[in-house]
This record gives C-alpha cells, structure tokens and sequence, in this order.
C-alpha cells in the first residue's frame, strides 16, 4: 500500500507491503461551529454545573481572567471578548478586570506579543499582564507536598476565571482546566514538584482519574478556589471547534469528552511498526516539539517493536536544557533514574523519550546530524522508505503496521 505523511512543509510517499496489512489511524472529522465566537457565547449562554458567569460577578470585585501564554495556540483573542462582554452585563468596570497570562516557567512576553493574543482593543481596554513566578502567594501544601504559590494577582482576586484550550498532554493527561493555574500562575518550586508525578505510571496522555499529576492540578482548587471557566478544543487548523464552560472539573471534562470523539482512535493491539508523522511543521521543528507525537503513539507500538518517526528537527533538540541532558546521559536508563534524583524542567523531556525507549526503538528519519539522533539513543536515517524497509526487516515478513500521519494530535489507545 501506499502512503504519504507530512515532513516539515512537504509530503513524503513511502509503500508498505500489502502482506503487513498496514492500518492508517487518522482524526474523525471535526463538526463545523457557526463560528468560533458563537460557539464560545453558546458555551457561555449554557454553562456546565454552574450559574452564568453574569451571575457569579459583582460590580466592584476584583476579577482576574488567566489565559494561555505565546506557547500554547489558545486563541484568546476571540474568547476573552466574549467573556469581558459576560463580565459587562454584570455591571463590572474595565478598571476591575486584569487578563493574566500564565507563564508557567516559560519567559517574559514582550508587549506586542501580549496584543497579538487578546487583540488590541482588549489590551488597551482591560490590563494585560504576565504571571511572576518569582511574585507569588504561599496558601498551603497538596497532599503529596507541592506548594501551592501562587501569582499574588490571582491570589488576591475576589473572582478567578480560567481560559483554556484542551488538547492531550503527555503526563497530565489533558491541557485546560485547573492547569491555568498549576503550572500556569504557579512558582518554579511549584511547577517542579507537581511535574515530578510524571515519572508514574498513571500519568500519561488522555488519562485522568487516578492520574496523580491531575490529581495534584486540581487539589489546588482548595486553596485556590476558581469561579468558572471557559476551555476550547481546536480542530486540526487551530480554529475552535467545541467550546465549555462552568465547573472547573466537569466543564473541562466534557472538552476532553470531545477532544476524544475526534482524536481518540481505538485500538485492538499494538503493532509490531508504528510509522509516525508530528504532521509537519511547526510540530516537527525541533525534537523537543517532536517528542510529543513520540508520547501520543507509544501506546499503538508493543514491547520490543520499532517505532519510524519522521521528524525534520531542523532546529536540532530544540531547549538548551533539554539538550544538556541528551548529551549528559548515555542512556534511557540514566535519564529515567536522574530525574529521580533532581528533577529539572526540559530535562524531564528527555526522561519521557527515555521512558518510550524502554518499550520500543525509535528509527528517526530527520535532517538533524547523526551524532546528535545517535546521542538520544534512536537511530537516524535520511529516506523515510530505508527507514520504513529496515524496520519491516527486523520485525519479520509477518509484522503488523500502523501509520499516524498526525501524530501530534492523535492519541490510539486500547479500550
């Protein structure tokens, strides 16, 4: 059979024998929405589990409405209107409002980047600021021990409203939700001490209950109680697709339930092969972004089987950090046990590709140098066919195949 997935801007064909029965996993089709504002303002007319977000505001509080930084493809230049519009019914003043963006450990933004995310006419209406990590409130402890410190803005809010999108994420499960908060408006020692829980087992892509990084997000809504929130999920041109909003649980929880109806491809069993696409450029970049799609798929490939990734990665590992502990570690192994022992942001990237290794070899067709693909313990190749042709070899005439040609939004999984 043929086939084609995308690499950096291009597609790339590459055969699999018929022999391989080879199953191509790609998204269900996205239902259009009106428009992206109006399904916003449906979500906000039709809250989950909550009164409208009118009646939950009062003239003269303190509200702070916190959205998604330049890293992440949260379009709030088309929901924070819609919510200062909520807000306006409810008679509060512009000068009571203040969007916070949630950094996370991410840098400072500069200013035109903060108009470009909410649109010029919110930022010269409302204040727009970053979060601080360095500026933060102590309110208490989570039960594993994670503090809880948060942006003093946020802290000290009469009212808490967070934006979010929801797409997979490799270790707590979902983005959106509570994740506003923690990571997003949280200190670094914060950060650090939830992101430890991604070495369980629990703690992967599209899992939630007994997840104990989520479990820790969302306990911090005891020291830090959230008001409502609004979270979309996108369709594959970043562009909302399904918007929820209320609860800060069950609003969330029903983003995933369609984040899934999309993306969530069932599985019978794992492959032998599994050849992964990111689906191209920016997703392929560098390796850092790359590793994602890596996460996303490792359940459709079986113990000891081969996993193809094609991955341009012009830009090489992509994180000075992330970088760092490629070259400072020979193996899966001491990646994995050095994580344990002092858990460093970008370098639990790498804990998470070595933890991937362990189940599977990756073969990794990319423009990056040999030396630096070998470091990373995968096996570089320059032609996506020699990789898939070597792969196919190794794992018998009788091997089963899967291709994802999104790999950076699709999550197959068993039942």
């Amino acid at each position: 059979m043929e086939f084609k997935i995308k690499y950096f801007k291009d597609y790339v064909p590459f055969h699999v024998g018929d022999e391989h029965h080879p199953i191509e996993l790609n998204p269900r089709e996205c239902p259009g929405v009106e428009s992206e504002e109006a399904e916003v303002r449906r979500a906000l007319e039709n809250p989950i589990d909550s009164p409208k977000l009118r009646e939950i505001v009062h003239p003269g509080e303190k509200i702070v409405i916190v959205t998604s930084d330049v890293t992440r493809p949260m379009p709030s230049w088309v929901v924070v209107p819609c919510v200062l519009d909520e807000l306006e019914k409810a008679g509060v003043e512009d000068k009571d409002v203040t969007v916070v963006f949630g950094l996370g450990s991410h840098r400072k933004q500069t200013e035109e980047e903060m108009k470009r995310l909410v649109g010029e006419d919110v930022y010269n209406r409302v204040k727009c600021i970053d979060s601080d990590p360095d500026d933060v409130e102590h309110m208490g402890y989570c039960k594993n021990g994670t503090p809880v410190d948060i942006f003093r803005t946020v802290a000290d809010a009469d009212r808490r409203i967070l934006l979010g999108n929801v797409e997979y994420h490799y270790f707590a499960g979902y983005s959106g939700g509570m994740k506003a908060i923690m990571p997003g408006v949280s200190s670094r020692a914060a950060i650090q001490a939830n992101h430890k829980n991604m070495i369980s087992p629990d703690s992967y892509a599209g899992h939630l209950e007994g997840n104990p990084v989520r479990d820790d997000i969302e306990e911090v809504y005891d020291f830090c109680p959230v008001d409502f929130i609004v979270n979309v999920a996108l369709d594959d041109h970043k562009k909302i697709a399904f918007a929820a909003a209320g609860h800060h649980v069950t609003a969330h929880r029903e983003a995933c339930k369609f984040l899934d109806s999309i993306y969530k491809i069932k599985i019978d069993k794992p492959a032998d092969v599994v050849i992964v696409s990111t689906g191209g450029y920016p997703k392929d970049i560098n390796l850092y972004q790359a590793q994602k799609s890596i996460d996303n798929v490792k359940h459709a490939v079986r113990e000891g089987g081969i996993m193809v990734l094609a991955a341009s990665c012009k830009e090489g590992y992509g994180s000075d950090v992330f970088g760092r502990w490629i070259q400072q570690y020979d193996t899966p192994d001491e990646r994995i046990a050095a994580i344990h022992e002092h858990f460093e942001l970008g370098g639990h990237k790498s804990a998470a590709l070595a933890l991937v290794q362990k189940k599977c070899d990756i073969y990794m067709v990319t423009d990056m140098d040999d030396a630096m693909v070998t470091k990373a313990n995968m096996t570089p190749f320059h032609d996506l066919q020699e990789a898939v042709d070597a792969a196919l070899n190794r794992m018998g005439k009788d091997c089963s195949v899967y291709v994802v040609p999104i790999g950076g939004s699709t999550l197959p999984m068993e039942d």
